[in-house]
């Protein structure tokens, strides 16, 4: 009965979202108060019923009521209770449900705090939030139905991927989608605003805040993504220019060109008609990316191999959504008034540089990661475009926005002066020769390229930190002065300067990890031991080990370094019985400057007997893989610091109330009222 009532209360969320879609546009033509009430009461009541049917099926995985369809092929009775709930959203269909709660969740937040944006706007933005959730709703209802019953219902279940049997995969698709579907919101604040014919500076900051939330959640999902492949795949690195990696960073990079833009929006009532365009293209890459994950015509460990209909489907919603709204910007852009004039050297040139870097990266990885489905599409030809193409084309781009960003802050709206941000970025510029200096005499002129990266990374983090002493003029007012305009800063300077630090943290880990990692592979015998990095790995053996749901052979590597122990790590790998898929669980020990990561293969003269590969001679050796990850861990440090300063720029009072108009503006303005 429970999960009739979960297809029930999705049925009622799309009938609630049509209405919702439909009269709040009327109203807000006709200046109807009651119907441009009905976003409101309908954003809420939309939200329920998504919320009561993400409940039922919840209820329906806990219970393991095997008879619903989607449990059956997706649980069991024997796996922790952390992975029952997370297999909610391990498949296609309950991460659909997952991702149109989401979204309800968005709508029902600008209608219960958004009630300081003009009733048209509000009414506008809800009814285009609406429209997605009718495309995506009726995607669930008509295709992709989590409640399908199964007669007669099998005893147990078939059991989650195991790949997904992991606290990283639990907590990376929430977040994950807290940022994709997030931007939805700037979407239909676009929208709208192409509606209304009206972008002014109030729009602008009534646009940051729900960019602001999307793009820290983005980060963290990322983020997530990137340790679980990092500790659970086995090969040593973070980031491997996946194609489905790439679909939730391309919309990340759109995202921060987006939070840059509006700011000159809001505050010098320029690039309007730029900014708009980013936030109608932000969300469209967060729909390429669910299609390029649902559409079965990419593989990956991340995608969900599902039936080319139910790609048509999402494909006819991504040409009405995109197409609809560059059709609606292509007319009313014109129209929008260009706004404040600027000199290339200020504070807004700057932005724009950081536009449009970030913007022919994404472009970039976009080109990179759909070439190939393309060219198979026309000719049928097979290329491979993998890290090589990236790390060629990307990270050049990155350079030269890393080092004007250090500069921006530092600049004067309107015109700035370029000589006096130089000279007040010593420390940073001297800070930076040093680390290029320091890496040349520990590793050889062989790590040029990584000198530089590591002296792009203090740049970063200390143009960041002169920044806010400059602010507070550190050294050049009394101490108490200082502390005081310290305590007084708003949020969101506070919020630049702590995610422009946590990049410099995190490309010094990019860098270093990359640059001087040091591997060794080699079969090992229970007593031999390994030299890597100054470190001594002592293998112990391994022995059989039983889980939930799974059987195991867990190895044992004892750490030294001069004699002194270190760490013990075990490694191993698990058979899951009811899948018949194998998994490789990486031992990491963090040093938090470096990682020391172990994995184990299988055994020589080997059998597979049920299970796990079982050694036919107990002194067998092992394949095993070892790794010394230098600065690895600053990675993901770097991207918390960034998503933190992110979620303390959200705080800025600013956010939450509308911009001032200008006096001219106001002037302007009274003989018309």
């Amino acid at each position: 009965m429970i999960p009739e009532i979960g297809h029930y209360a999705l049925v009622l969320a799309l009938a609630v979202a049509l209405v919702q879609a439909s009269l709040p546009l009327i109203g807000a033509s006709r200046d109807n108060a009651p119907l441009m009430e009905v976003a409101r009461s309908g954003a809420l009541a939309q939200f329920g019923f998504v919320a009561l049917a993400f409940a039922c099926l919840t209820q329906a995985y806990i219970v393991g009521d095997f008879s619903v369809r989607n449990v059956a092929e997706n649980s069991n009775s024997a796996i922790p209770f952390l992975y029952k709930v997370s297999g909610v959203w391990g498949n296609h269909e309950g991460s659909m449900l997952l991702w149109v709660l989401i979204l309800a969740l968005f709508g029902a937040a600008v209608a219960a705090f958004g009630r300081n944006l003009p009733p048209p706007l509000r009414a506008r933005v809800l009814a285009v939030q609406a429209m997605t959730g009718v495309a995506f709703l009726a995607f669930i209802v008509f295709t992709s139905n989590p409640f399908e019953r199964l007669n007669p219902a099998p005893l147990d279940g078939r059991d989650l991927n195991p790949l997904l049997q992991d606290p990283g995969l639990a907590f990376h698709p929430p977040f994950l989608y807290l940022g994709y579907v997030g931007l939805s919101t700037t979407f239909s604040f676009a929208v709208a605003a192409l509606i209304e014919g009206r972008v002014d500076p109030a729009w602008a900051r009534w646009v940051r805040p729900w960019t602001l939330g999307a793009w820290a959640t983005l980060t963290l999902g990322i983020a997530l993504g990137s340790w679980w492949a990092y500790y659970e795949l086995g090969w040593g690195g973070w980031w491997f220019w996946d194609p489905v990696e790439n679909a939730s960073f391309m919309p990340w990079l759109v995202a921060t060109a987006l939070l840059h833009s509006a700011i000159v929006a809001e505050k010098r009532d320029a690039l309007k008609s730029w900014t708009i365009l980013l936030a109608i293209l932000a969300f469209a890459l967060s729909l390429i990316g669910t299609f390029l994950v649902r559409s079965g015509v990419l593989t990956s460990v991340h995608a969900f191999a599902v039936d080319p209909a139910r790609g048509s489907f999402i494909l006819v919603i991504l040409v009405l959504a995109i197409g609809g709204s560059l059709a609606l910007y292509a007319w009313r852009a014109p129209s929008l008034r260009p706004g404040g004039i600027f000199a290339p050297v200020s504070r807004e040139g700057a932005m724009v540089l950081n536009n449009l870097l970030l913007a022919t990266a994404a472009a970039t990885v976009f080109l990179g990661t759909l070439y190939p489905l393309f060219l198979d599409a026309v000719s049928g030809a097979k290329v491979s475009v993998g890290p090589p193409f990236f790390n060629a084309t990307f990270v050049p781009l990155m350079v030269p926005l890393v080092v004007a960003m250090v500069f921006g802050p530092l600049l004067a709206w309107k015109r700035g002066n370029l000589k006096a941000a130089t000279a007040r970025l010593w420390v940073a510029l001297a800070a930076s020769v040093i680390a290029i200096v320091g890496v040349l005499v520990v590793y050889g002129v062989s790590s040029v390229l990584a000198a530089f990266g590591m002296a792009l990374a203090v740049w970063c983090a200390g143009g960041s930190l002169v920044e806010l002493a400059e602010r507070i003029r550190l050294f050049r007012v009394p101490p108490a002065d200082s502390l005081q305009r310290l305590a007084g800063l708003p949020r969101s300077a506070w919020g630049m300067t702590i995610a422009h630090f946590g990049l410099g943290v995190f490309i010094a880990g990019a860098v270093a990890s990359s640059a001087w990692q040091v591997e060794k592979v080699q079969i090992v015998q229970p007593g031999d031991k390994v030299e890597l990095a100054g470190y001594t790995f002592l293998f112990k053996g391994a022995v059989e080990e039983r889980g939930p749901n799974y059987i195991a052979r867990r190895g044992t590597f004892e750490v030294t370094k001069d004699g002194k122990p270190v760490a013990t790590l075990h490694p191993a790998k698990r058979f899951f019985p009811v899948q018949r898929t194998t998994t490789t669980e990486a031992a990491i020990h963090t040093l938090w400057i470096a990682d020391l990561y172990a994995v184990i293969g299988d055994p020589q003269e080997s059998q597979q007997v049920g299970g796990p590969a079982l050694p036919t001679d107990p002194n067998a050796g092992w394949a095993a893989r070892l790794y010394y990850n230098p600065l690895i861990p600053w990675i993901w440090i770097g991207t918390i610091i960034m998503a933190l300063g992110g979620a303390v720029s959200l705080t800025d009072r600013r956010h939450r109330v509308g911009a001032p108009v200008p006096a001219q503006a106001r002037a302007a303005a009274s003989p018309a009222e």
